[in-house]
């Protein structure tokens, strides 16, 4: 059974603007922020998983995208370090949370930006590390000390897609999807060396953050607006359930960005 952590979207709006997505005078609906994140709870709960809640914080609006929260593998939580004074005071929260839950903490240098999930995802045993708008590449060294495994840095070049997480998700089977131009030259020599088989997502559904996808196993929770990267995943044995996102997707986050696995990896 997968574990992930939530967090109820109680103090959720958009009340500062630091990437392209966000607009204060576009703000989220309240009301139907809250009916979209159950429908995603009651979504995954379906899906043999143990979700566990994070408690939500007055002023920190952001705190809903847990994925950003930090890293968790094995019984080692390592904390992110925010770029942005709006989203730092989520850290402590999250690090006592998972202290209090058993975990190991293990704080990188407070000059290495690093944010978790977001930046950071498994594909088989390397780790893949976005960088530029939100982690630096010098907290790849840091991360990959920390957990001995080996990390492949990539450089994000356009800042609605300034995690990795969304423009990118491994699947279990070894394929992984992706929206290519979201990476500098290198970057994408390097995914095609290291994964065995790619699914380009067109430029009109990756703005509907498909590729901020939940896997869990065989079954994939997305956001709807991507009917032909929905077929493709069918032809490839998933299930797929697609869900609104749209007053999440104003700040510039989807089903993954909601989510944070405890652990990513054993």
């Amino acid at each position: 059974m997968r574990e992930l952590l939530l967090c109820p979207p109680d103090f959720y709006g958009i009340e500062y603007e630091i990437n392209p997505w966000m607009s204060r005078a576009r703000g989220a609906e309240a009301a139907l922020a809250q009916k979209q994140w159950k429908e995603l709870y009651a979504t995954l709960s379906k899906l043999d998983c143990k979700i566990h809640l994070v408690a939500p914080q007055p002023k920190l609006p952001d705190m809903v995208f847990t994925a950003n929260a930090g890293l968790t593998v094995g019984r080692k939580f390592i904390p992110s370090n925010f770029r942005h004074q709006e989203r730092a005071g989520e850290a402590p929260h999250f690090a006592k949370w998972m202290e209090e839950h058993g975990y190991e903490i293990r704080w990188l240098p407070d000059d290495l930006y690093f944010e978790g999930e977001g930046d950071a995802l498994f594909g088989d045993d390397v780790l893949f590390c976005g960088y530029k708008f939100r982690s630096d590449i010098q907290s790849h060294r840091a991360v990959a000390d920390m957990l001995g495994c080996l990390v492949i840095s990539l450089e994000l070049v356009d800042p609605r897609f300034y995690h990795l997480d969304t423009c990118f998700c491994s699947l279990p089977d070894g394929t992984a999807v992706w929206f290519p131009a979201a990476f500098e030259e290198y970057g994408q020599r390097a995914i095609r060396e290291h994964v065995t088989e790619l699914i380009e997502v067109l430029p009109e559904e990756a703005m509907h953050f498909s590729c901020n996808a939940v896997v869990i196993e065989r079954d994939i929770v997305l956001s709807e607006g991507a009917p032909k990267l929905v077929a493709t995943l069918r032809d490839h044995g998933y299930r797929c359930h697609q869900l609104p996102m749209s007053e999440f997707i104003k700040a510039g986050g989807a089903c993954k960005c909601l989510t944070m696995f405890m652990p990513q990896r054993q």
